[in-house]
């Protein structure tokens, strides 16, 4: 980071954060799948919320790797995965390659992502929406994206809600001195945490609040999906005893809104 240089900000913190973090992004569970009960959780929210992709143009925002960009190319959309981060986009060409899948990679922000309007039948984001520093106007850069009657589909949760297995992590960190196993080093831990102070969901994200922000938007007949137990114990199974119960207890959501035809 270069705290001297005053143009560098808090957009340019959290793309590079990313693309430190994309070397190793893929071995963590919840990033990239490891079982087929996961995979097999995901395709069923995908095709509960938006149907089989039928050639339809899918836009996957901050896509990472292409974890859900894979997901929703094997449901049949055609997907172009968009992600700021060349470190990022270059681990999910590779895996693009690697599994013989056309799946087309841009760089662009997903805040502006600078894309036709109404060229997309679908967008989805996965972790994404309480990294944006300004989501009313990603949100209504997302509506002018989508042709009418298009949907956007939002894989997130309120990490910040505080649930009595983080207060057992708290009290077992108190009690041995050891914090509760972590996919990320401390060091990208505080930067993590630093990060998050400082964009709009800084604290809490509730579903509801997102939802808000979507109407005014301009988006309706918006759901609210917490029915995801299949993936999230596919996911606990492979975690360690604390981070599983974590997994098991956050408030996490699948949010679908749909673009007036």
């Amino acid at each position: 980071m270069n705290s001297m240089n005053t143009n560098y900000s808090i957009r340019d913190e959290i793309r590079d954060f990313w693309s430190e973090r994309a070397a190793t992004f893929d071995e963590s569970v919840g990033h990239e799948i490891f079982s087929e009960a996961e995979r097999k959780g995901w395709q069923r929210l995908i095709r509960k919320h938006l149907g089989e992709g039928q050639g339809r143009a899918a836009l996957d925002l901050a896509c990472g790797t292409a974890v859900v960009s894979h997901l929703m190319n094997d449901v049949g959309f055609r997907v172009t995965g968009l992600d700021w981060s060349d470190a990022m986009l270059a681990q999910a060409r590779a895996k693009a390659r690697k599994r013989g899948t056309d799946i087309r990679f841009i760089s662009g922000d997903a805040e502006n992502t600078m894309e036709p309007r109404e060229s997309y039948d679908v967008i989805t984001n996965r972790h994404l929406v309480w990294t944006l520093v300004d989501p009313p106007a990603a949100f209504r850069e997302w509506f002018s994206v989508l042709r009418p009657g298009g949907k956007v589909l939002i894989l997130d949760g309120n990490m910040g809600k505080e649930t009595w297995v983080k207060g057992l992590q708290k009290f077992w960190t108190k009690a041995t001195g050891k914090a509760p196993a972590s996919h990320m080093k401390p060091e990208m831990m505080a930067r993590h945490q630093s990060i998050r102070s400082r964009v709009y969901f800084s604290e809490q994200m509730p579903a509801e609040a997102v939802v808000a922000l979507l109407r005014q938007a301009g988006f309706e007949n918006i759901t609210v999906d917490r029915q995801l137990f299949d993936i999230h114990w596919a996911q606990a199974r492979r975690m360690p005893f604390l981070r599983a119960l974590d997994r098991l207890t956050q408030d996490r959501f699948a949010i679908c809104a749909h673009k007036p035809a």
